[in-house]
């Protein structure tokens, strides 16, 4: 049972204005000037941030966007290259993983969700993914903030889904029911070996903004009176390792995978760090 004192610590989530502090954030991180370097350097001295990985540490950046959303070393995250293997798509650590029975994940202790709330109404996704596997990759605020495909697969329609912007940690998950089919979030609709599949990308308080490298997800979001679904005119195709996209600000990615795909590797748990590229399930 989740105690009283994590419940009244994260009771101000539902207080707050969620859509406007983000909004205030997407702003910050995009100002230009003499304080962003010693921003950046705090933020890394309070966070632990390894600016040797990244691939432009040492001409600086313009603005703390800039350095969010950095790109790192072309050797710094290898890709394990097994044939038929799932890769993590994003640094983080693992929140939960294991199989979409009756088409439910589960959250935290004592809470699910069911896949199709969090693929906001698609039944017919819903059914194909439906007795596969799914993994939750939560990115702490350290972390590297780009999102790549975690195996060769094809995108055919992007789902911006609107919602709110609840914290996406441990603390949070383990009080607010159905947390990630609440958040805003964006829904790739995809192609893999194994059949159709989702990697949903989950919005979180003070993620001011995604993108993807297929589709305009601001526009996506401007023009959205609900759920606004784009199919793609041609499928983007994307090899295991390519960036599919990022996060302004931390938060999750989901894989929602079919039967038939590979199985989680045992020494994968609740809170096991992942790095982009390392291997989630072998063949």
């Amino acid at each position: 049972m989740t105690s009283l004192f994590t419940r009244l610590r994260v009771l101000p989530q539902h207080l707050l204005p969620q859509r406007a502090l983000s909004d205030l954030v997407h702003w910050l991180t995009r100002l230009e000037g003499p304080l962003v370097a010693p921003a950046i350097r705090g933020f890394c001295a309070a966070y632990r941030v390894d600016l040797g990985e990244a691939l432009d540490a040492q001409a600086g950046y313009a603005s703390f966007n800039r350095f969010f959303t950095r790109a790192l070393r072309t050797d710094a995250r290898p890709v394990d290259a097994t044939p038929g293997a799932v890769v993590s798509p994003a640094d983080g650590a693992i929140s939960q993983l294991g199989t979409l029975t009756d088409g439910a994940l589960l959250q935290a202790k004592g809470k699910t969700f069911a896949a199709r709330d969090l693929l906001a109404g698609d039944g017919t996704l819903d059914t194909q993914v439906r007795g596969g596997r799914y993994a939750i990759v939560y990115l702490s605020p350290r972390d590297y903030h780009r999102v790549h495909a975690p195996f060769d697969c094809s995108v055919n329609s992007v789902s911006y889904v609107p919602g709110r912007l609840f914290s996406v940690n441990d603390r949070t998950s383990q009080v607010i029911s159905k947390l990630y089919a609440r958040n805003e979030r964006i829904v790739l609709a995809c192609d893999s070996e194994w059949g159709p599949c989702a990697i949903v990308m989950v919005g979180a308080m003070l993620v001011s903004s995604m993108e993807l490298t297929c589709c305009d997800v601001p526009a996506l979001a401007r023009d959205a009176r609900g759920v606004n679904r784009l199919a793609l005119a041609e499928p983007a195709h994307y090899a295991r390792g390519a960036e599919l996209g990022r996060f302004n600000m931390g938060s999750t990615v989901i894989l929602l995978l079919p039967p038939g795909a590979p199985a989680w590797r045992p020494a994968l748990a609740n809170g096991v760090p992942v790095r982009m590229g390392e291997a989630l399930a072998l063949p």
